[in-house]
């Protein structure tokens, strides 16, 4: 498996005394994504569920498109290259070639998304519907589920669930990077994700919403806030979007009409 900590010597303050210990930290490390042999963008990321990784950002850019047409998926962690062979070529491809950026997935770091953005379909107003307490139940499994959150402090933590409990969890020092290894993790498997709820540690911005947009995810739920453009899209693209879960309260910021009952 991938080191994905590791031991340093810290000299930590307390109180006017300093004194010598070891600590854990979480690894950052570079992967460059290769489509059809066009280098597309290096992203430095926990080097873990690389493959994952690779392919949920190109799906999540517009690049990917049919399961049946993806033929090989090759990762070399130590050389941090993943290469993705793809039958056919896509416009984004084209218009992103050579466009490199280096980004931890923590902000727009990238400059494909206005050219995939307006192609995105609303999600389907299916009647896929969670209670309240489901909603407080889930994001307190997510925070005992986050193991390298807990022994670091260093990632985010993307979930995918339904109303049972968490199906898949995956840790990133950038809370794209864990989203598009949930991504990356269903298109490979051939998981379908209409009917399930999206969980994430991070803040709600419209990178995010755009990412449960393409996988017709109807929920996002998030233990912090929303950016004003993430209700824009939410409220737009038809996703129930849900903030500040903390405690035994939440806030719904867009199509309320999937969350049943109420919290008194």
């Amino acid at each position: 498996m991938e080191e994905v900590t590791r031991r340093v010597t810290i000299w930590q303050e307390r109180e006017g005394e300093r004194r010598e210990l070891e600590d854990t930290v979480v690894v950052e490390a570079p992967l460059t994504v290769f489509f059809n042999e066009r280098e597309v963008v290096t992203l430095l990321c926990t080097p873990r569920h690389l493959d994952e990784l690779a392919v949920g950002f190109l799906l999540s850019e517009g690049f990917l498109k049919e399961r049946t047409r993806l033929e090989k998926v090759e990762v070399d962690g130590e050389e941090g290259r993943a290469v993705i062979c793809y039958r056919g070529d896509s416009p984004v491809a084209r218009e992103t070639f050579l466009k490199r950026v280096i980004t931890t997935g923590c902000g727009r770091g990238t400059s494909f998304y206005h050219l995939t953005d307006a192609f995105i379909r609303p999600v389907n107003e299916t009647r896929v519907t969670v209670d309240g307490a489901t909603i407080l139940r889930l994001m307190r499994e997510a925070q005992k589920a986050s193991e390298l959150f807990l022994t670091t402090g260093g990632v985010h933590s993307a979930f995918l669930a339904n109303e049972k409990g968490i199906i898949l969890l995956r840790e990133d020092i950038g809370r794209h990077n864990a989203l598009d290894k949930i991504i990356g993790h269903c298109f490979l498997h051939g998981i379908s994700t209409a009917d399930k709820m999206l969980l994430t540690t991070g803040r709600l911005t419209s990178e995010i919403i755009l990412k449960a947009a393409r996988l017709g995810i109807p929920v996002v739920i998030s233990r912090s806030a929303p950016t004003a453009m993430a209700v824009e899209l939410g409220g737009r693209l038809g996703i129930t979007l849900i903030g500040f879960v903390r405690g035994s309260r939440f806030n719904i910021y867009t199509h309320p009409f999937r969350v049943e009952g109420g919290q008194r």
